[in-house]
């Protein structure tokens, strides 16, 4: 029987919630502000920045001592080191029960984990990273893979997982781009949203990151300061954000490491709560990224103690302090009792916290901490879902002579440091790439065919030969005469070559992995032309985590594939691209440089930062964001628009039309994208960018009709004086097969007043897709 109101369930979580902290001491309720890292190495690299000199040994005597206050959230129970799933669950349930025995409460710690590419632990499926998701096009299949990843991390007793990542890219130089989700607000809000959506169905909470404006940083140097203005910042780096919240229904959001004029984050009031909360209606959490509350002190310098920095986080709306606590514990109550921080800031974010806790179970009486009888982290269901992510995101930039898809008793070289090895397919926030690092000799963990053993089962009466011919990073050029030697012996030679994914600098993307520019790193071009030179015909394949500049090598390739390291079943994933078993469809969800400098560049550009007579550089891109390639042929036809503009309101609606068919002999999907262009306006805008995009799957001979319902509101934007507004005047709709190839144009005249859409404006672009008799 329930003894308290707070246990009640039937009570309303508020008036649970209320009476649990009317109860509670200081140090009680500052316990559930903060998380402890159990077992993070204090030495040498880590897998946070400054985890070495930040981490605090919290274990044996300390752990006792510190859990009779009860605990926030636990870290990274599975991603700090190997451990058998199985076991890892039983572990995190003694914890839990620790937890509960301790406090005066009970109240067991909410865990958390990354699982941006899946569930970063031990064993577990290792999907493709997030911007292969964006060259899906797919929502919908990103969320049924978040929706399984949910179901792993709760199987395993996990609550929150700590993706996904929206930001946009900005700079494709910086090292974070393989876990955002393309260079357009748009794209990213989509499929993010649709990762929310899947993961909170599973009952986790799903943590926005990085909040905000984290990847407009300063020549692409991670953690440096952003350079993004008021416009930028509105129209680029908050939408995504704002319909993974209102749509997708996150429940959490991660404040970013990086400062905007100055403001950090951590600190800034008007991010944080008078905008995520004020103005958006945000009711769940904010958390801290690893350590970002230090950092107001130690990097940032706008607080002079930890008491200082705890200060300022709580005034601006930070609720948790993750990954241990620095500011949040003693030195934040010794700063309440003296009277420099006021008790209600830490009544306020406790009271979010406990009400999340409330809404996961953890007040009830009955919770449990017992995990699932069968933690099985990489189940055939979810190995077959990575399979078909990955086919769906590789993208086939060229094939100008059709030389793909391969004979299948060809002679095939192939060649190149990321053919042969496992670790080409992952992304840095993978378990293998990022924790296994830190444990040589312990296996992998799951299987992870390699592109050289895939090409090989797909095509078993090739003759397969191979070559590394150089290292990923080593400019050493020894190799190359075995290479050039198995080329000149072949047929065709697959060019395997990419990125190595890692950690602050040990690796060419990832996380603080950033470059200088955007050549293939190391002898990896110089390779790349050996190659060719031979004669024999080329076919690049890219394992990559950003695009890299390929102009050098336009129209002397066979063919061009771009995979963004697409997870355990990329190998083949990729294979099957050159077989043809698999007929591509991935789009590219950021643009392809022509030549390595020249950047930041993205295809949301005003006029001035298009190709002109006053500049001689020309950063048009070798290919267009939205561009990718098939085995078969589209045709688009009856397209709306007539000669004259349709005349809507400022908040009206309009229907825009077209018909696609496979003219090909294999089935096939079609990605059908909606670009704005606005002639004129009070401000500069983009000359086109994305505002709706369909996937279409067909047969041979099979045509479907897709229409997108247009309003208004996907024409606002911020106008000089910070409001978000619809113009009148003329407008565009592109109906295009990427940014740079358009097929049908509508022309709309927009009538009216200046109108401002309010909070519950449209965000994305509906869709209809009909069949055609």
């Amino acid at each position: 029987m329930t003894t308290v109101p707070w246990r009640d369930p039937a009570l309303p979580a508020t008036a649970r919630v209320d009476d649990l902290l009317s109860r509670m001491t200081l140090e009680e309720k500052t316990a559930q502000l903060y998380g402890v890292w159990v077992g993070a190495s204090t030495d040498g690299d880590g897998v946070a920045p400054h985890q070495h000199d930040m981490t605090v040994d919290y274990s044996g005597e300390a752990w006792d001592e510190l859990i009779t206050r009860g605990l926030g959230q636990l870290t990274r129970s599975f991603g700090t080191a190997p451990v058998d799933p199985a076991l890892g669950a039983q572990a995190l349930a003694r914890a839990q029960r620790r937890i509960t025995e301790a406090g005066r409460f009970g109240i067991p710690a909410i865990a958390h984990e990354e699982c941006l590419a899946g569930f970063t632990a031990w064993q577990a499926t290792a999907y493709p990273v997030p911007l292969a998701w964006g060259a899906t096009w797919d929502p919908p299949l990103v969320e049924e893979m978040a929706r399984r990843i949910g179901d792993d991390l709760r199987s395993a007793g996990v609550h929150q997982g700590l993706a996904p990542v929206l930001d946009v890219v900005r700079d494709p130089r910086w090292g974070r781009v393989e876990e955002t989700i393309g260079e357009d607000p748009y794209l990213v809000g989509t499929v993010g949203t649709a990762y929310v959506r899947g993961l909170e169905s599973a009952g986790v909470v799903a943590t926005l990151k990085h909040f905000a404006g984290y990847a407009s940083s300063a020549g692409a140097r991670n953690l440096a300061p952003v350079r993004a203005g008021i416009r930028e910042f509105a129209d680029v780096t908050l939408p995504p954000f704002e319909m993974a919240l209102r749509e997708g229904g996150a429940r959490s959001v991660m404040a970013a490491y990086t400062e905007r004029d100055g403001v950090p984050a951590s600190a800034d009031p008007e991010l944080l709560t008078g905008l995520l909360r004020e103005e958006w209606a945000f009711t769940g959490t904010v958390v801290a990224d690893y350590f970002g509350i230090g950092f107001l002190q130690t990097l940032h310098r706008v607080a002079g103690t930890p008491a200082e920095a705890a200060h300022a986080a709580l005034v601006a709306g930070i609720d948790v302090e993750l990954p241990s606590l620095k500011c949040y514990g003693d030195p934040l109550v010794d700063a309440v009792r003296s009277g420099e921080v006021p008790e209600e800031l830490v009544d306020r974010a406790a009271r979010r916290v406990l009400l999340q806790k409330c809404e996961l179970g953890l007040l009830d009486e009955d919770w449990s901490p017992e995990p699932a009888a069968t933690v099985n982290l990489d189940s055939t269901g979810n190995r077959i879902l990575a399979r078909r992510l990955a086919e769906e995101s590789v993208v086939l930039l060229d094939n100008p002579d059709g030389l793909l898809p391969l004979a299948p008793d060809t002679r095939i070289a192939v060649v190149g440091p990321r053919a042969a090895d496992a670790l080409a397919m992952l992304g840095c926030y993978s378990f293998p790439s990022h924790v296994l690092t830190h444990h040589p000799g312990v296996p992998t963990g799951i299987e992870i065919p390699t592109v050289l053993d895939a090409l090989r089962t797909e095509l078993p009466d090739a003759k397969v030969t191979f070559a590394p011919g150089c290292d990923v990073t080593d400019p050493d050029t020894s190799g190359f005469e075995e290479a050039i030697a198995r080329t000149a012996e072949a047929d065709v030679c697959v060019a395997v070559l990419g990125d190595r994914a890692g950690l602050f600098g040990r690796g060419t993307s990832g996380e603080g992995c950033d470059a200088t520019d955007l050549a293939l790193p190391g002898a990896q071009g110089e390779l790349l032309d050996a190659l060719v030179a031979t004669g024999v015909p080329v076919v690049l394949v890219l394992l990559t985590g950003r695009p890299y500049a390929l102009g050098r090598w336009h129209g002397r390739l066979g063919a061009v594939v771009q995979a963004f390291f697409p997870g355990e079943e990329g190998g083949p994933a990729v294979a099957g691209v050159l077989s043809g078993r698999v007929n591509p469809s991935g789009r590219l969800p950021v643009s392809v440089p022509q030549v390595p400098g020249g950047q930041p560049w993205t295809y949301l550009q005003p006029p001035l930062g298009l190709a002109g007579e006053v500049s001689n550089l020309d950063p048009t891109p070798l290919y267009a964001f939205g561009h990718g390639r098939s085995y078969t042929t589209f045709a688009w036809e009856d397209g709306t628009g007539g000669e004259e503009p349709a005349r809507i309101g400022t908040d009206g609606t309009y229907d825009v039309s077209v018909t696609v068919r496979n003219t090909g002999d294999r089935e096939g999907a079609e990605v059908v994208q909606l670009y704005l262009h606005d002639p004129v306006a009070s401000v500069t805008r983009p000359d086109v960018r994305l505002i709706g995009y369909q996937r279409v799957e067909l047969a041979p001979g099979e045509a479907r009709r897709v229409t997108f319902r247009f309003h208004t509101d996907l024409s606002a934007f911020t106008d000089r004086s910070g409001r978000r507004v619809v113009e009148p005047g003329g407008l565009e709709l592109r109906l295009a097969a990427s940014s740079a190839d358009v097929r049908h144009t509508a022309r709309l005249t927009l009538t009216g007043p200046v109108r401002v859409p309010g909070a519950d404006r449209m965000l994305r672009c509906g869709t209809e897709v009909s069949e055609v008799g």
